[in-house]
């Protein structure tokens, strides 16, 4: 990663369990690395000018036609507009559905109480930029596997281990200025993060 690392003007580790958040200038590419493997990254992502435009699921998947985001998908905003492309993706495998944990959902879901999970990681990261709850969307789960079933039934834990490894990737290059925001998942209540999180890196690449 040599070549790529050189290009980077950012360079971060992110904890176990810690937010992440930055603008990403357009042609700048953001590449999210699962240094340990089976980590999952929860992202949303925003005009850094008018963050009331924002990732879109519904939008985004009309376009790609399937659940399974991977290289050459575009992530659309809420008025069509691309925010990011995938322009390379060593795990092929990010969950589209099932959005992100909070410490609620994780006593609802699991029966524990104060555990809070991704939805307060943006909530912390997104404050930065005044914004706040009415701003948190459907989000990609990167890395995250949730299979649905032909009868579209989903897993019975609905996440299921992923196949990411070790120094795994994904890499999206910027088409407009994106806020790009990242809960590097602390969820312990099911196997998205196979049970033990870990931490991340996150480089910026030069455009060009």
């Amino acid at each position: 990663m040599g070549d790529q690392s050189a290009r980077a003007v950012v360079d971060e580790p992110v904890p176990a369990g810690a937010p992440w958040a930055r603008v990403i200038e357009k042609g700048q590419s953001l590449r999210i690395i699962d240094v340990h493997g089976n980590q999952g990254v929860d992202f949303l992502c925003y005009n850094a000018h008018a963050p009331e435009e924002r990732y879109h699921a519904p939008n985004t998947l009309k376009a790609a036609r399937t659940l399974r985001l991977t290289k050459g998908h575009v992530l659309y905003s809420d008025v069509a507009r691309a925010i990011f492309t995938i322009t390379e993706d060593t795990c092929g495998t990010h969950d589209t559905i099932a959005g992100c944990c909070s410490a609620p959902s994780n006593e609802m879901l699991y029966g524990v109480q104060d555990c809070p999970g991704c939805r307060e990681n943006f909530l912390s990261a997104l404050a930065r930029f005044g914004l706040g709850r009415k701003d948190i969307v459907p989000n990609i789960n990167f890395f995250c596997n949730v299979p649905v079933h032909d009868e579209v039934r989903l897993a019975d834990t609905v996440f299921v281990e992923s196949p990411s490894r070790a120094g795994g990737f994904v890499e999206l290059r910027a088409e407009m200025d994106a806020l790009a925001v990242i809960s590097n998942c602390p969820q312990v209540n099911n196997p998205c993060n196979g049970g033990t999180p870990t931490e991340i890196r996150v480089l910026v690449l030069a455009s060009g």
